[in-house]
């Protein structure tokens, strides 16, 4: 285990495989810069909120806003938010399921690009928005 990762003490096991799978996909990718997510577990370690920010090599930012807890043995996002902006904090996309556009057919799912709001299935993985990302890096 990394030095800056922290556990719960009684933290479920299905609850530290989230969160270790999460902080494995930020350690290999080749964008990121430098990354600052802050844990915070439930009182019996059923839930994680995970929030913060990758800072990638372009200086462009992703914020990070997950709030998980195991259900049968298995993760259920409640909610979350992966924000991506350029380094002047201008959005470039947005991922989250808060249920404010009803009219789209994967609600609460959506992704905001500037100006549109576009139909997302699910949440999106994380090494899919960093894909996404890397993509959007190298066409510069």
């Amino acid at each position: 285990m990394a030095k800056n990762q922290v556990r719960h003490p009684h933290c479920n096991p299905v609850i530290n495989r989230f969160v270790e799978n999460l902080e494995k996909t930020i350690a290999l990718s080749s964008i990121v810069l430098s990354s600052d997510i802050q844990k915070h577990f439930g009182p019996r370690g059923e839930t994680v909120y995970l929030k913060g920010r990758l800072l990638f090599i372009d200086s462009s930012i992703l914020e990070i806003s997950i709030f998980a807890r195991e259900v049968n043995s298995s993760i259920f996002v409640d909610k979350y938010r992966l924000h991506y902006m350029e380094k002047q904090n201008q959005m470039l996309f947005r991922y989250d399921n808060a249920p404010h556009h009803l009219v789209i057919t994967s609600h609460p799912h959506h992704k905001h690009i500037p100006g549109k709001i576009v139909q997302s299935t699910c949440m999106p993985s994380l090494k899919d928005v960093l894909n996404e990302i890397s993509a959007i890096i190298i066409s510069k």
